[in-house]
Formats: structure tokens, sequence, C-alpha cells
């Protein structure tokens, strides 16, 4: 079999950025953590709020998408690309909850989606070029950073959204497990204003998918 050369690589990317931020949702390799459970009565704002969130979630799962095929693409290591590809493809199972969730809600993606991709892309690429340690460091503190997020999330999602509640726990699990791959890999702890940015981007970035 021809060896993917990196023409064959690169089209391939272009490829996953179209599909992930402008087509339909992935098939979900495993069933939705919400399957089993009633949707309740929301009123407007809960609605809303709820479907603000899960567009954040989804955004994210864009994002993680993103970064992953990024340090993928750099990646100095066969090992360390395997370990991005089989993370990228669990998150799969994420960005087909939220968009199942969003839908439900009455609600949409983000508008965002494709700029959200392409940065993530880019800052992906730039940590793998910094060497396999560095990227996976990386891949600890986004980790870190989002199972925070959806901590706050938890918090705050309307008490009747029980699906939401049930998505957003399963993805935190996830995300954690992802986060001690990484270390148990020998991810190298990024600097802190590095962490302080990434936090400060996040919360831009959050801020904005809320709403658009």
């Amino acid at each position: 079999m021809r060896q993917a050369s990196l023409l064959d690589r690169w089209i391939g990317h272009a490829d996953q950025a179209l599909r992930v931020a402008l087509g339909p949702p992935p098939h979900d390799t495993q069933p939705s953590p919400a399957a089993d459970i009633a949707d309740a009565e929301m009123d407007e704002t809960e609605r809303r709020h709820a479907g603000g969130l899960m567009r954040i979630n989804h955004t994210g799962e864009v994002c993680a998408q993103a970064l992953y095929a990024g340090q993928a693409a750099t990646a100095r290591s066969d090992r360390v690309r395997r370990e991005m590809a089989d993370a990228a493809r669990e998150e799969e199972d994420h960005l087909a909850w939220c968009a199942e969730r969003l839908d439900e809600l009455g609600d949409r993606p983000s508008y965002l989606n494709p700029l959200w991709y392409a940065g993530s892309f880019t800052i992906g690429a730039v940590a793998g070029l910094a060497g396999d340690r560095w990227s996976l460091g990386f891949v600890e503190a986004t980790e870190r950073q989002v199972e925070s997020h959806l901590d706050d999330h938890l918090d705050t999602l309307p008490a009747p959204d029980q699906r939401s509640r049930a998505i957003v726990a399963r993805m935190k699990e996830d995300e954690a497990r992802h986060a001690d791959m990484a270390v148990e890999h020998g991810a190298r702890t990024l600097p802190g204003p590095v962490q302080g940015l990434m936090a400060a981007t996040a919360g831009l970035m959050k801020l904005i998918t809320y709403r658009v």
C-alpha cells in the first residue's frame, strides 16, 4: 500500500476541517449518556441558557478536533501521532452528543466554528512543533481547563435539564482521562503565563460562543 505523502496528509486535514466545522455531526460510536433520560419541561429562559452552554461545549469539541489534528500533523513520533488520533476519535462522540442535544433544545452550533477550528489547528500545530513532551503538556493543560469549565456548567445548567447534565458529566470524565494519559506519556508542565493565556483565550471564546 502506498504511504501517504505530505500532500495527502494535508488534503486529509483540509477535508477534516470542512467536515468538523461545517458538515453534519459525526455518527457516535457510543450511545449518548442522555439516551435513557427523559427530556424535562423548561421555560424559555432555561432552554436558551442550556442551549448557550451546550453551544459552548459543541464548539469546544470542534476546537478539540482541530487541536489534536494540528498536533498530529507536526508530531515528531508515530506514537504521539497515534495517541492524538485516538483521542480525537473519542472526542467525535462528544461532538455528536452535543450536536444532538443542541437540536433537541431547538438551538444551533456557533456560526464562528470555522474560525475557531482554524485558530485551534494552528495552535495545535505550533504545540506539536515545540516537541512531543511539550505537545503532551499542552494536551494536559487544555484538558484540565476543559474539565474545570465543565464543572462550572454542571453548576449552572438548569436543574431540570438532566439530559445535558448527563452528557457534560461523561465528557468531564473523558477529558480527565485524556489529561492523565498525557501525563503518563511524559507531558511537560506548561509555564504559568502560557496556561494563563490559554485560560484567557478560552474565556473569550466562551463569552462569544454563548451568543453567536
